[in-house]
């Protein structure tokens, strides 16, 4: 039955991570078409260094994405540490409330942000939709994740290494810094991850809040596809590809460096 099993995760894999691998292929043919293969080029990853519409996108996006996901995961950790203290009926309230972004369908989110910000507008304040919908739109829905992912780390801390900090002469910010951040860091490092996964990947929702001159990049394939996509496009999604596996490798790799340490040092006790 191993054969079996191996198979079955095999054709999984296959079935995922083909149209990734074609993707790359053609992003070095010569010809536009996606269906004949005429030649090796990298054309088409130096006409994408040219392209100012989409490089001014990419940019656009990166900085978002950054910047959403950082506050995003100070406030959903803040977030997290705040109900993990709630009573058990207020923290189930709360979590309810936490959950409804995530389960929400994507154009329920975008329709309604659009439409607070159109009535926040029309009430004097002066901004257009841009840059700052962008940020408020991701931060926003990359909240609840940075909880859900920092909240199971705050259940497995022992709550009395906190107190025991504090006994022993911290002050209660010095006991947070250096006590419960570093025991709860791997989940707020995993908020992160996604809630800036979630940011560089958002189409629906930015879609409805960004303006003509901030536009995300998603937003501006989108726009390409009306006509006909370019290879530029394939070896943009070739270098992104290649860039996010690559930090996925870097802290699987560190993670598991981290784990065989500790497992040394609790050998060494022993």
């Amino acid at each position: 039955m191993k054969w079996l099993s191996k198979s079955y995760v095999g054709a999984v894999l296959a079935f995922l991570y083909a149209p990734i691998l074609v993707l790359i292929v053609f992003s070095f043919n010569q010809s536009k078409s996606r269906g004949a293969w005429t030649g090796f080029t990298f054309g088409w990853y130096q006409k994408l260094f040219t392209n100012q519409l989409i490089i001014s996108a990419l940019i656009n996006t990166l900085i978002i994405a950054v910047v959403s996901s950082i506050v995003a995961t100070i406030l959903g950790t803040m977030a997290a540490i705040g109900i993990s203290n709630m009573k058990r009926w207020m923290r189930g309230v709360v979590m309810n409330i936490t959950y409804m972004p995530v389960i929400n369908p994507e154009i329920v989110t975008g329709v309604s942000l659009m439409l607070l910000f159109v009535f926040i507008k029309n009430f004097g304040m002066k901004f257009d939709f841009g840059f700052l919908t962008l940020i408020l739109a991701h931060i926003t829905f990359n909240v609840p994740y940075v909880i859900l992912n920092v909240l199971p780390k705050l259940r497995q801390m022992d709550s009395s290494l906190y107190e025991a900090a504090q006994d022993l002469g911290c002050s209660p910010l010095q006991a947070f810094l250096k006590v419960v951040i570093p025991e709860i860091m791997p989940g707020i490092v995993s908020g992160f991850l996604m809630a800036f996964t979630y940011s560089l990947d958002d189409f629906i929702i930015s879609y409805f809040v960004s303006g003509a001159t901030s536009q995300t990049l998603p937003i501006v394939i989108f726009s390409m596809t009306r006509r006909k996509v370019s290879p530029e496009i394939n070896a943009l999604s070739a270098i992104i590809f290649l860039v996010v596996l690559t930090v996925l490798l870097i802290v699987n790799l560190n993670d598991a460096r981290m784990e065989r340490e500790n497992q040394a040092k609790v050998r060494a006790r022993v």
